[in-house]
Formats: C-alpha cells, sequence, structure tokens
C-alpha cells in the first residue's frame, strides 16, 4: 500500500489552500462588530457580509466620503445604521483617538476584526518615527486591540480577528533594527516583518485571555484583489493592474471567511490558531518563535506607549 502523501509543515499552506471553505449562515444581531479598513477589498466585503447578518459594524478608516458611501449602501438593506472614525494608520496619536471614541461610545463589542493593511515598495517613516508597513500592518492594529481589550473582555464572550498574510513567509523581522536602519529595505522583506510581528503578538495575547471566553484567531485572506500597494506610484500600480490583479480571486470570498471565523459555532472556544481562509494552517517556523514573540510583544507595547498602563493585565 502506498503511502499517502503529506506535505512538510514548511509548505502546509499548499495544503490548505487546496481545501474547501467552510461556511457559516449564523445570524449576527444584536452583535457590535469594530472593523478597520472597510472602503474597499477584504474589509469591505467583511463589512457588508457581517451587516447582512444583521450585525452592527463600527468602523476606523482613512478617507471619509468612502466611510459615508459605505454606510449608505449598508443602510438600503440593513436597519442597523453603521458608525464610522477617522484615522490615518500610519499616525498612532490619530488611532488612539478614533478607537478611545469607540471605548466612550460603545459599553459592548462582539468581534474586532484587525484588516487595515498596506504594502510599501520603499522605505518611509511615518511621522511617529517607524517603518510605514510596520506601523500600519502591526502597531496600529496592536494598539487599537491594547485599548479596547478590557472591554472586549467584559463583552465575551467575544472574538478578535487579524487579518494576517502569507506574506509573513518573508519574514523581515529584526527586533534591533525595526526601522531598516542596519539593512537594505525591500517591500517583501518590510511586509513579511510587519506581518510576523502581528503574527506573533496573537500567540501571546492567546496566552493572557486564557480563561476569558475571548478567542484571538489570525487568518490569510486568500489571494484576491484588493487595494492593498496601491500608495506605491504610477509604475507599481500598472504592473498591479495588468499582471498581478487579473490572476487574482474576487474579494468576496475573504468577506465569507471573517464572517465564518466571527460568527460560527464551530469556532466557539478556537483561539490562538492561524488560518488559510476558513482552514486552519502551519504558520512558517520563525512565526511560532516564542521567545522572540514575547520579546516584540514588549517593544511593541513601548512603541505604542501601551507599556506603563494595565491594558493587558485583563
Amino acid at each position: 500500500m502506498s503511502k499517502k502523501f503529506e506535505f512538510p509543515p514548511e509548505l502546509d499552506f499548499i495544503r490548505a489552500g487546496r481545501l474547501p471553505q467552510k461556511v457559516s449562515n449564523t445570524s449576527m444581531d444584536g452583535k457590535i462588530c469594530v472593523i478597520t479598513g472597510t472602503t474597499s477589498g477584504v474589509g469591505y466585503q467583511a463589512a457588508i457580509r457581517l451587516a447582512k447578518a444583521g450585525a452592527k459594524i463600527v468602523t476606523i478608516v482613512r478617507n471619509k466620503a468612502k466611510a459615508e458611501k459605505l454606510c449608505d449602501e449598508i443602510c438600503a438593506f440593513s436597519a442597523c445604521k453603521p458608525d464610522y472614525y477617522i484615522a490615518d494608520f500610519a499616525n498612532l496619536t490619530e488611532v488612539r483617538k478614533a478607537t478611545e471614541a469607540i471605548l466612550a461610545n460603545y459599553p459592548h463589542i462582539d468581534v474586532l476584526v484587525n484588516n487595515a493593511g498596506v504594502h510599501m515598495t520603499t522605505r518611509q517613516l511615518t511621522v511617529d518615527g517607524y517603518e510605514t508597513a510596520f506601523a500600519v500592518n502591526h502597531l496600529a492594529s496592536f494598539l487599537i486591540t491594547g485599548l479596547l481589550l478590557k472591554r472586549i473582555v467584559e463583552s465575551a464572550p467575544s472574538r478578535i480577528i487579524q487579518v494576517n498574510s502569507e506574506g509573513h513567509r518573508f519574514n523581515g523581522l529584526k527586533i534591533d533594527d525595526l526601522n531598516w536602519e542596519k539593512r537594505k529595505y525591500g517591500g517583501y522583506g518590510g511586509y513579511g516583518a510587519s506581518k510576523t510581528a502581528q503574527l506573533m503578538t496573537v500567540w501571546e495575547l492567546n496566552d493572557l485571555l486564557q480563561g476569558k471566553a475571548v478567542t484571538i484567531n489570525a487568518m490569510h485572506p486568500g489571494a484576491v484583489k484588493s487595494n492593498i500597494g496601491h500608495n506605491n506610484g504610477v509604475l507599481y500600480n500598472l504592473f498591479s493592474k495588468f499582471l498581478i490583479q487579473p490572476t487574482l480571486k474576487k474579494p468576496e470570498i475573504s468577506g465569507e471567511a471573517i464572517y465564518y471565523l466571527a460568527s460560527s459555532p464551530e469556532m466557539e472556544g478556537v483561539s490562538g490558531k492561524f488560518f488559510n481562509l476558513t482552514n486552519e494552517e502551519i504558520p512558517a517556523p520563525h512565526a511560532l518563535n516564542r521567545e522572540l514573540g514575547k520579546q516584540i510583544f514588549q517593544r511593541s507595547k513601548e512603541l505604542v506607549q501601551l507599556d506603563k498602563e494595565d491594558i493587558y493585565e485583563v
């Protein structure tokens, strides 16, 4: 009898990517879902899908006009009016202000989906002095999660979903060179560093949330069309439009996957996992380095100025 072929752990994403997707039809009536980056692509589809299931959408976005358009679209089919807060995710002061406004207005939060992200082709620093991809993809979501964590625990059972990426496999994370001052910057490495850091902090948060009826998971949203990277200029956008985008799938599959992770009874109590859409997958080995993860967690608290607060003492 021939032995069944099994992918090695390093290639588990190939196996997971071939599996059929799981679905949910669970009502989200009465649930409050905070989602970032909802004006296009994955975040937009997630907001629409969750709203169609009855959830109240509370979103943090950069563009007011696009936010109002999304709200109008949701109001056309839902009696549950969405709310939005404006913040540039490359500006942690704005991110903190928007998140604190949500805390002031919502005594209950059932689901947090950190979706907003960016891909950079050149090294650029934010107003806070951090490499942009690391700041937007990791530090902003880390700050939002930290500020909302107690409220989410108080609202248990509740769920946190980090929209991560297979891009974490590019790695690039160096604890002593988060701003790429000692190395030549590369877009894949910068993106990989940010997603690796985000993934590592999922394991740390999962440990902190044990026994709290709050789950936290990360997911790859699939190879779908989105506006990520559109900030990189004309040449990049032409390359993306004619060579990359035609090979990608529709982002609706990502919206359905996020809805499944946020609503399905099958996900109750499932935490500290990485999913390829709706199927569990083994992350890259470097992302499972718990010693480095603890260092990244502590350093992230310092960078977003949560190290002197009791945010994570839940």
